[in-house]
């Protein structure tokens, strides 16, 4: 019989019950932060009609779409990300109310070059809110930001603030705003590439891609180099974007979207204006979150406002603003920073039965636990108490409950803790109240 070599798909990674556990907890702390903040979970198809995908991401994104013709001829697309499906979703319920506060957390795909903290399916998790242009919007997408990183124990997180129009603004003062090869949505891409890619290869782009003259490069690495505390780089903004109107309302929105972030609880938030987005679809504020330690890592947690994807399904402007947290990258950062704690089962407690004759009371002692909501498990081979001790430290289970044919005769059962040797004889009817106490 031919054999098949077990092998993955580059890009692809398999979660083993080590990091699976550790995983859905974190995934499971994520939601119940979103829930705090009165967002709903809703669910979308891993696969969409390649036209409601297309043409909302711009260029680069799309070249990384998995795209192909199904068994029934159609042209579909398995979803990049999770708010296009969110618009679509917005125009095809009319009967949801506004503003729509919506989570999800799922797969997306990317046909992209893997790399540290990068795979070509990974999970978001995505809050959004749907139908309002007010700035506390905004700012609560920020704030649920902060909270997820607090309730990781990720304190020291940097989020870092921008304003798209603050960018169309600069733009516009160095009459680049037009089409042709200074596109604004190419220049505004090529911006973003500068964490990643650094500044002699942006000013490369710049140049010979969206074709500027070097005089215009000195002057956008000029503004984007500005530094300091928010209030002071926006006046040092001022000037260098002109009269554009965008520009200056670009500027009071992060100064009204700062402080109202503030007064939720987001003690500090850094003024970036290299932060663009790569992404076509963001018209105002932006925002993305790096864990310092790991400068390399990229960005854990992003996003900002839309307010014209939903127009491409309904014809009108429906204002949007969410937030992406890259689950698979940052429960990598967590990993290199001995954030996570690894486990290798979510059972607290084995049932070790003594023999045959014991199997039926071990099953019943088991059901007393499961009932009281503690994860239990029957050793399920009939084997020695050295085997099944053995077992638990393993596995790393704390507790083991001994039922031998005298604790069946008396109605006990010895509770072994694993890590001091202690035992105690404990009776069946105060057993789950008994280990409890002991799980703390």
């Amino acid at each position: 019989m031919d054999t098949i070599e077990p092998k993955l798909l580059k890009g692809f990674r398999d979660y083993l019950p080590e990091q699976m556990i550790p995983r859905q907890r974190m995934i499971d702390t994520i939601a119940r932060v979103f829930e705090r903040f009165g967002f709903a979970p809703i669910h979308t198809p891993a696969l969409e009609y390649a036209e409601v995908l297309l043409g909302k991401l711009g260029e680069d994104a799309e070249n990384l779409f998995y795209r192909f013709t199904d068994h029934g001829g159609r042209d579909i697309c398995l979803r990049y990300d999770l708010t296009v499906p969110l618009a679509r979703v917005a125009a095809q319920y009319r009967h949801l109310r506004m503003p729509f506060k919506r989570y999800q957390i799922a797969p997306v795909w990317r046909a992209e070059k893997p790399g540290k903290g990068r795979f070509r399916e990974f999970y978001q998790c995505d809050v959004d809110i749907v139908g309002t242009d007010s700035l506390l919007a905004d700012a609560e997408c920020i704030a649920v930001d902060h909270a997820v990183l607090t309730a990781l124990g990720i304190p020291d997180a940097v989020i870092r603030i921008n304003n798209r129009k603050v960018l169309a603004g600069l733009l516009d003062a160095l009459e680049l705003g037009g089409d042709g090869a200074a596109n604004a949505q190419d220049i505004l891409r090529t911006i973003d590439k500068l964490p990643s890619h650094g500044e002699k290869t942006v000013r490369a782009l710049l140049a010979e891609k969206n074709g500027l003259a070097p005089d215009r490069i000195d002057r956008v690495f000029e503004f984007i180099r500005i530094e300091g505390e928010p209030e002071a780089m926006i006046e040092q903004a001022e000037p260098l974007i002109g009269g554009s109107q965008a520009g200056a309302d670009g500027l009071d929105e992060l100064r009204q979207v700062i402080e109202f972030a503030r007064h939720m609880g987001v003690p500090a938030l850094e003024l970036d204006f290299t932060i663009a987005r790569g992404l076509d679809y963001y018209t105002g504020t932006v925002f993305e979150t790096f864990l310092p330690q790991l400068p390399d890592l990229g960005s854990v947690m992003s996003g900002g406002r839309y307010d014209h994807l939903i127009s491409g399904f309904l014809g009108r402007d429906v204002p949007a603003v969410g937030i992406s947290v890259g689950i698979d990258r940052l429960f990598s950062g967590m990993e290199s920073l001995g954030l996570v704690e690894q486990a290798k089962t979510p059972t607290r407690v084995l049932v070790a039965p003594m023999g045959p004759e014991t199997v039926d009371a071990a099953l019943r002692a088991a059901h007393r636990l499961r009932s009281a909501d503690i994860p239990t498990e029957v050793y399920l081979k009939e084997a020695r108490l050295g085997k099944q001790l053995k077992h638990a430290d393993q596995q790393g289970i704390g507790l083991v409950v001994i039922l031998g044919t005298e604790e069946v005769a008396a109605e006990t059962a010895t509770v072994k803790e694993m890590e001091s040797g202690d035992q105690t004889e404990v009776p069946l009817a105060q057993l789950a109240d008994h280990v409890r106490a002991r799980l703390g």
